[in-house]
């Protein structure tokens, strides 16, 4: 896993944004944040926070603890009624690894299926 220097880097690049800027956002100076990419500072908790929400990506990701750049907003967002996304994931990890297995199988069945309709649409 990357460091969480690099990870604002990078994040910060990918959007073409100078360290300035994000520095104002941060409510920071630019040589303050550049401290912070080269890892000679450390961002506090709050600044954590908000550069998760400003690249709408999780504190986890920003902190080098996972791969998946998906903030809370998506592990909130409603799938029907009132299951969410964050709700399903947590089912889904709480079964055997016989009931993953067929809950992938049966998602990737859906998935051919509904790839087969649109290109019957084309």
């Amino acid at each position: 896993m990357k460091a969480i220097n690099q990870i604002i880097r990078d994040l910060r690049e990918d959007k073409d944004l100078r360290q300035s800027d994000i520095a104002a956002v941060l409510g920071t100076t630019q040589q303050h944040y550049s401290r912070c990419e080269k890892g000679e500072s450390q961002l506090s908790t709050r600044s954590i926070i908000a550069l998760a929400d400003f690249y709408q990506v999780s504190t986890d990701y920003l902190l080098g603890r996972t791969d998946c750049k998906q903030g809370v907003d998506v592990l909130n967002q409603q799938i029907t009624g009132d299951f969410s996304t964050g709700r399903f994931l947590t089912d889904l990890l709480s079964l055997s690894i016989v009931g993953r297995y067929a809950v992938v199988d049966y998602l990737k069945l859906h998935l051919l299926k509904e790839e087969v309709e649109q290109k019957k649409l084309l």
